[in-house]
């Protein structure tokens, strides 16, 4: 047990921590209420699950990242559909273990799809994909009107 000198406020504590912790319950609660079943996490057996992604801008390009791990490159779809980048598949659970024998499973599986708004327009016919290690790399070249210009002033 830690004992804390009296009259010392421990400045060490996470502001954010109380409000983690009620968006976690709150999205295990959420997450009980749609699955029908109480007491039992099926959150994560199947479903609808939505990858993790991440969006760079550069002067030329825009850069996306999604971790989608444990498919193949066939079982990934992209498209882009009026500026929304969109990523969509499904990951089948193993066929060989039966869901009453699971000990504990914390692995996605089910469909999923991914949408994003892109902020500026794309030159859909260039994009350029790689998957690698269960990540999607595009890269989605933009429109010359969308590219920043720079403009000399001349004062005088």
């Amino acid at each position: 047990m830690t004992l804390i000198p009296y009259g010392k406020k421990n400045w060490s504590v996470d502001p954010f921590s109380e409000l983690e912790a009620l968006q976690r319950e709150m999205n295990r609660l959420f997450d009980l209420s749609y699955s029908g079943k109480s007491g039992q996490d099926t959150s994560l057996l199947a479903g609808n699950w939505s990858p993790a992604i991440d969006v760079y801008d550069s002067k030329d390009n825009l850069l996306v990242k999604a971790e989608i791990p444990g498919l193949s490159k066939d079982e990934i779809h992209v498209s882009i559909q009026d500026d929304q980048l969109v990523i969509q598949g499904e990951k089948k659970q193993d066929q060989e273990v039966k869901e009453e024998n699971f000990y504990k499973t914390e692995r996605f599986y089910g469909s999923f799809y991914r949408s994003v708004q892109l902020p500026s327009a794309i030159e859909a016919d260039k994009v350029n994909a790689k998957y690698e290690d269960g990540v999607l790399s595009l890269t989605l070249p933009k429109k010359e009107e969308a590219k920043p210009k720079q403009i000399t002033v001349d004062i005088k």
